[in-house]
């Protein structure tokens, strides 16, 4: 199938430096987004965090969260799957899609962050100093299982950094193939897990973490069912094999 004339590789050389300076600021800001993230979800440093942000009526402040979730779920799913990728495509050059939606997501989930509404009401309290800090700490495993589980793929193809380094050198990019290592052969989706424990280890649950953490945790269970599709439909017997051994997210403590 030819490609939209668009799309085709430019190799002059402020062609490629720029597309090389795109992939650097996406993945720069998709650097302090998932900084500020889990500064958001702990509720420290940062202004505005799920506990403590924009007020507004409860129902308002439902709507509103909703809705800015909605955005950041429709962008991030819509533009992962590969119709919307070969569409796309016919206008924005393939080396730097997957830059485009870092940047994209990265926006959607700054604008959740800029526009949350709180919800103050306590729904738990550990009051326990050494639980409180057990909980701390299962959330930052949370988050280092996150950021381990893209080096365990590829992060920098995972960010798009790959991509424009190889259209800055003007070499082919190469599908490094479907493989399974360390976390990947516990559960099939250890970055979505490493999420759902951040989320949810907290000593102190607020209504609006509580619907944070419902929603998100919604969302990566129908997100999965996604890319599993997709992955079946460009893998086949491959990942039906793999999808029947391994668990999606709770590893097996036995064999």
């Amino acid at each position: 199938m030819l490609r939209h004339p668009t799309n085709r590789p430019d190799d002059r050389p402020g062609a490629r430096r720029a597309t090389l300076a795109y992939g650097a600021v996406s993945y720069a800001l998709f650097l302090g987004v998932f900084v500020y993230a889990m500064w958001f979800v702990a509720d420290v440093i940062v202004p505005r965090s799920v506990d403590r942000a924009i007020h507004a009526p409860v129902g308002q402040a439902v709507i509103i969260d909703l809705g800015l979730l909605s955005v950041f779920a429709v962008q991030h799913s819509v533009m992962a799957r590969p119709a919307f990728k070969r569409w796309w495509t016919r206008f924005v050059p393939v080396a730097i899609e997957r830059s485009t939606y870092v940047l994209f997501a990265s926006a959607a989930l700054a604008l959740v962050f800029w526009q949350w509404r709180s919800i103050d009401t306590v729904v738990w309290q550990v009051d326990s100093e050494p639980a409180a800090v057990a909980l701390y700490a299962l959330a930052t495993v949370g988050w280092m299982t996150v950021l381990a589980s893209t080096f365990m793929i590829d992060h920098f193809e995972l960010f798009g950094v790959r991509q424009v380094v190889l259209a800055w050198q003007s070499k082919a990019h190469a599908d490094n193939g479907f493989r399974t290592v360390l976390l990947y052969r516990l559960v099939r989706h250890p970055l979505m897990l490493g999420f759902v424990v951040a989320f949810w280890a907290t000593p102190t649950m607020t209504a609006g973490h509580l619907l944070f953490s419902l929603t998100t945790t919604g969302y990566i269970l129908v997100a999965i069912q996604l890319e599993e599709r997709d992955l079946i439909a460009a893998l086949g017997e491959q990942y039906r094999v793999y999808r029947d051994r391994v668990p999606m997210l709770v590893p097996k403590l036995w064999r």
